[in-house]
């Protein structure tokens, strides 16, 4: 009976995620939180396959690690070394008006990488990513399908605040997306989560749109990457919730196969 509640608990999580006001359960949640003695005997969905993914997209391949290069960030080994790195950065005009740069967070293990634009107010205040409205809402999405924030590596594209929260420019991504490539160097994923187009688009390096580059599974150097709509787009626009939920399914179905 307990995994009859815990289901239909998980149901009730995802409809209010998406933002559904009148929640009916599916009949095979009502029937497992039936009392037992009334309770048909449980019966298991069938299994998801690779052949439930959806097709193949872009694959981007950057050049790796220089072992010879006199680059600092090329010599590094770890996230933190990195975000020794990132802290004091000069490289571009985003460090002139930052409070703190925000390497990014998470466990040297993460197997899933949420990558955004850039920090907001309230992560340059603190140098932590997505810690406002739109980190509340992306825990949220990890939570239903069944991830905590710190088993998650997250990190943005540009790790300084653009100036009222603009998108970033060529040249500022540019000068920031190194760290980002060896972090995910470093980490060596299982999945990565592209939020938003800026994200996408630059771990693509295409100039396609995040509505043409959703519904398919891409690859950055070999590792399969998602695209879905950036968190701050869902606090806007209520009804993306539905398709972010098909995009992170996905992910979760390529961290489990």
């Amino acid at each position: 009976m307990s995994d009859g509640r815990a289901l239909a608990r998980a149901y009730l999580e995802q409809q209010r995620l998406l933002g559904t006001d009148a929640v009916t359960l599916p009949p095979a949640a009502v029937r497992a939180s039936a009392p037992q003695d009334l309770a048909p005997p449980p019966s298991r969905p069938p299994a998801e396959t690779s052949a439930d993914l959806p097709a193949a997209g872009l694959a981007y391949d950057p050049p790796a690690r220089d072992l010879f290069s006199a680059d600092p960030l090329q010599q590094v080994t770890t996230l933190r070394g990195v975000a020794e790195l990132v802290t004091p950065c000069t490289r571009c005009r985003l460090c002139e008006a930052r409070t703190h740069a925000v390497p990014g967070e998470g466990p040297d293990g993460a197997r899933l990488v949420c990558v955004g634009e850039g920090p907001g107010r309230t992560e340059d205040e603190t140098g932590r990513p997505f810690v406002g409205k739109a980190g509340e809402l992306l825990t949220k999405i990890l939570a239903a399908i069944g991830l905590a924030r710190d088993q998650v590596y997250i990190c943005n594209v540009v790790k300084c605040r653009p100036p009222q929260n603009r998108t970033p420019l060529y040249d500022e991504i540019a000068a920031c997306v190194p760290y980002l490539f060896r972090q995910l160097e470093i980490l060596a994923p299982r999945v990565i989560l592209a939020m938003g187009n800026t994200a996408a688009q630059t771990l693509l390096d295409t100039k396609q749109s995040l509505g043409a580059l959703r519904g398919k599974v891409h690859r950055f150097r070999g590792i399969p990457l998602i695209v879905t709509y950036h968190p701050a787009a869902l606090l806007r626009n209520p009804n993306w919730k539905k398709p972010t939920w098909d995009d992170v399914r996905i992910a979760r179905r390529l961290l489990d196969g």
